[in-house]
């Protein structure tokens, strides 16, 4: 889902927003919601998201807006505690590690996520990864003297 130049590799997606708000998705010709975006995510399909006018990349803000309504839409994944501690972080001198730190964590994650989900992991995996996690949650906000 990164996007490091502003020329579309033939293999990326492009959606276009215009002005009116409106998603239109070049590959299909067609208008896109933020649902149609959420699928892309799920099925790994890369794609950017571009403004209709000035061609700035506008991913990031599509994908934040996604997460804002998952956050709002019953179950929440992210604590107040921890949107504080990510809050911290901006103009923080670690801001560029944190990004990355949480960028491997959620790799790691996700490559535990396969074979559990195959069923090759047993006693209690979900139980696992979510220690794991922790231990270096805590442990990496130990280095810097947070605490939870």
């Amino acid at each position: 889902m990164q996007s490091r130049s502003t020329q579309k590799p033939s293999d990326v997606r492009v959606i276009k927003k215009y002005p009116n708000r409106r998603l239109y998705d070049t590959d299909t010709s067609s208008y896109v919601t933020l649902g149609d975006i959420k699928r892309l995510v799920m099925d790994n399909e890369p794609f950017l998201v571009r403004d209709a006018k000035t061609n700035e990349d506008l991913t990031r803000s599509i994908l934040l807006q996604i997460i804002l309504e998952e956050e709002a839409g019953g179950s929440p994944m992210f604590t107040a505690p921890v949107l504080a501690n990510i809050i911290r972080f901006y103009g923080h001198a670690m801001q560029g590690f944190m990004g990355g730190y949480l960028e491997k964590n959620m790799q790691a994650l996700m490559d535990l996520q396969a074979p559990m989900m195959s069923g090759m992991v047993n006693n209690n995996p979900f139980q696992q990864v979510q220690e794991q996690f922790q231990k270096q949650t805590e442990q990496f906000f130990g280095n810097f003297g947070i605490k939870r």
